[in-house]
């Protein structure tokens, strides 16, 4: 059944508390708009993982567009209310996500008075669409530089799929384009799929919308760099709660694209 992600939902919820920064003009109060009628309760363990990715992404969003970058691409952008946040003359927000949410924050946008051009909503299926071509058919110019945002998003992909979206970046990536992605590891010498089993059965969502790669760090970081991008920084998120299993936490990864080959 095609329903708006409750992951999405509970993101943005626990994002709406927080404080934030926000361009000259933009709307500060863009995510408690966009979540003024959803009804889920997130846990509240959730918020020091939040709270720290955001600021991330924040942080990465802010310096690009000071940087002069003016186009940002939001995979898995969900109810990410950054299109509004930090609304900035001649820069373009091209959110990508699934068709049953991408048509729900299209109706949240509408209702909240979102101006024309503030935002591109694509939809795209991450299994099985060519990340390029919607892009592409969104009015994305591979040829001016982008940031790239994957925020809690590798998680809920397989392996293959993760390393078909970065490739898919890098390639629609000009010099000095940037990504920002969070990515789900857990301790050495342990198999994976046992951790994200285990993981699963621990949620809420577990079965509606399971985490898929969970990767020791060295061997994800090894799979962005394959992909055609050059670690730039690491940070490591805080620990959501305290009887997670399996050493698992989150690192936020900036990257720059890497050089092209031909």
């Amino acid at each position: 059944m095609n329903i708006p992600s409750r992951t999405s939902q509970a993101v943005a919820l626990t994002r709406a508390s927080f404080t934030r920064p926000h361009s000259l003009g933009g709307d500060p109060d863009a995510q408690r708009k966009l979540c003024e009628d959803m009804r889920f309760v997130p846990p509240p363990w959730l918020q020091p993982s939040i709270a720290a990715r955001t600021r991330f992404v924040d942080e990465q969003v802010v310096g690009a567009i000071a940087d002069g970058v003016r186009q940002v691409v939001i995979c898995g952008a969900g109810y990410d209310d950054r299109a509004l946040r930090f609304r900035t003359a001649g820069v373009r927000y091209f959110e990508l996500d699934h068709p049953a949410t991408q048509e729900d924050k299209a109706r949240l946008l509408r209702r909240v008075g979102s101006r024309a051009g503030d935002v591109t909503l694509a939809e795209i299926d991450f299994r099985i669409d060519d990340v390029g071509a919607v892009l592409d058919l969104a009015g994305h110019e591979a040829e001016h530089r982008s940031l790239f945002v994957c925020e809690g998003l590798l998680v809920y992909l397989d392996r293959e799929t993760c390393h078909r979206l970065l490739t898919g970046l890098a390639a629609r990536a000009s010099s000095g384009s940037m990504l920002a992605v969070s990515i789900a590891i857990h301790a050495d010498g342990l198999d994976s799929a046992e951790v994200v089993a285990t993981a699963n059965q621990r949620r809420r969502t577990g079965d509606t919308e399971p985490w898929q790669t969970i990767l020791p760090a060295a061997e994800h970081l090894a799979l962005i760099e394959l992909a055609g991008w050059r670690i730039a920084s690491i940070e490591q998120s805080p620990v959501a709660a305290a009887d997670l299993t399996h050493g698992r936490r989150s690192l936020l990864v900036a990257a720059e694209v890497g050089t092209k080959s031909g």
